[in-house]
């Protein structure tokens, strides 16, 4: 079985729902064989939020097929200690981010994953942690 390397934010997971032939999913299209991806219990979370709050069962029907499509990782793992060493430090240095992007972020830490995102401002404050962007052509922040 191949080692999960990339975990996928939810604007990753939403644009290959309104572009399936977009940046997000040539990226995905163009992964090595052992270079897996994998989202957060966070994301698909937001992911049926967003849905349910557009009332939209097209877009429903979408997402519940793109999230069986791709591992759902829960929260396990010391993901609890990655969080608060994580908090601490943004904290401290006076740049926090969002709560379910810390929760994100914190999971991809304890798992040693690359977090995949259009939102490379607030994750790019996490220390040490790797972020992709690959809304855009280049794939990179």
């Amino acid at each position: 079985m191949a080692q999960l390397k990339y975990l996928l934010d939810t604007n990753i997971l939403s644009e290959l729902i309104k572009q399936p032939d977009g940046n997000a999913a040539r990226k995905i299209a163009a992964l090595e064989n052992d270079d897996v991806y994998c989202t957060s219990i966070i994301v698909a979370c937001e992911l049926r939020y967003g849905a349910q709050k557009k009332a939209s069962p097209t877009l429903t029907a979408k997402v519940k097929k793109l999230l069986e499509t791709i591992a759902v990782l829960p929260l396990k793992q010391n993901v609890e200690e990655h969080y608060a060493m994580l908090r601490v430090a943004l904290e401290r240095a006076g740049t926090p981010i969002g709560s379910n992007d810390l929760l994100i972020a914190a999971q991809a830490s304890a798992l040693g994953l690359i977090v995949v995102t259009g939102n490379v401002k607030e994750f790019s404050r996490v220390p040490e942690l790797i972020v992709e962007n690959w809304l855009t052509p280049e794939g990179q922040a």
